[in-house]
């Protein structure tokens, strides 16, 4: 299935006149997108995973319209005033709630958010977002705004953001906010590199087994966050959450084992059926 151009302009239209506000006046604890996270995500695997109630989103799509309506009225200059933290928690919670309404517009007719798009488009390529007074995409969100060279430099950006998919770093339960946003990326950073289901370390073939996301932007981690993001480093920090034995604990702590890349599984990320 692909997303039609009604359909783009439709969500579009949610977004692209919302009036103006004050820098000031914005809601950084983004109360309207905690609301709707706090009880509409479910938490897995001991908190290192996480899937979706879109079915509950679809009921309450007035209120998830309601905040993209308020990050939308937020001007460029306006959001050039915002701390670098301020700065970085809106546009994480932007990429995230923006996907949940892309992933409605034809929900539940999909089993993965790439069945969205059009022939001309990947879906994360489709201009359909207002955002800082322009028609923005999803790839813009992330890769020209927060992977942006010399602006935030922090690959702990891609624990955060939430691409709709089972492989796919989890969907926070809480909104991101600037006081508790270095925590919150640790966190998930710590829940990712412990989810075995992506990465893991492999007895048998004596191989570190990491998700694909690590090779896709390996060299966000190897310009790192203040430096210490090396792939082999990152890897290292987590040995004890990678393997169970000490000696395959210490192997991954010397940074001298093969890494190798688990494939990615693009399945939605829909809590359906899960109580």
């Amino acid at each position: 299935m692909r997303l039609t151009r009604r359909q783009c302009m439709s969500v579009l239209g949610v977004t692209a006149f919302a009036p103006l506000v004050l820098a000031q006046t914005f809601d950084h604890t983004h109360a309207a997108w905690n609301r709707l996270v706090k009880s509409l995500v479910v938490v897995q695997r001991g908190g290192r995973a996480s899937q979706v109630r879109y079915a509950g989103f679809l009921a309450q799509r007035g209120a998830l319209q309601d905040y993209l309506r308020q990050l939308s009225a937020v001007p460029r200059v306006n959001f050039e005033a915002f701390t670098r933290a301020q700065q970085m928690a809106f546009l994480i919670n932007a990429y995230n709630a923006f996907t949940v309404e892309l992933i409605l517009t034809r929900y539940p007719r999909l089993a993965s958010i790439k069945d969205l798009g059009n022939w001309l488009s990947t879906p994360w390529k489709l201009r359909w977002i207002a955002l800082l007074g322009e028609t923005v995409s999803l790839d813009d969100i992330e890769h020209g705004m927060l992977r942006k060279r010399g602006v935030y430099n922090d690959p702990r950006i891609h624990f955060a953001v939430n691409c709709a998919s089972i492989g796919c770093p989890m969907l926070r339960e809480e909104a991101y906010v600037p006081e508790l946003i270095d925590q919150q990326l640790d966190a998930q950073m710590q829940r990712f590199m412990a989810d075995r289901e992506r990465n893991r370390w492999n007895p048998k073939t004596e191989q570190l087994e990491l998700s694909r996301i690590f090779d896709w932007y390996a060299e966000d981690f190897r310009l790192g966050h203040q430096g210490i993001y090396s792939l082999h480093g990152l890897a290292a920090r987590f040995a004890d959450a990678l393997a169970d034995v000490e000696a395959d604990r210490a192997r991954i702590r010397s940074t001298q084992v093969l890494i190798t890349y688990l494939d990615y599984d693009w399945r939605l990320n829909d809590a359906k059926g899960t109580p």
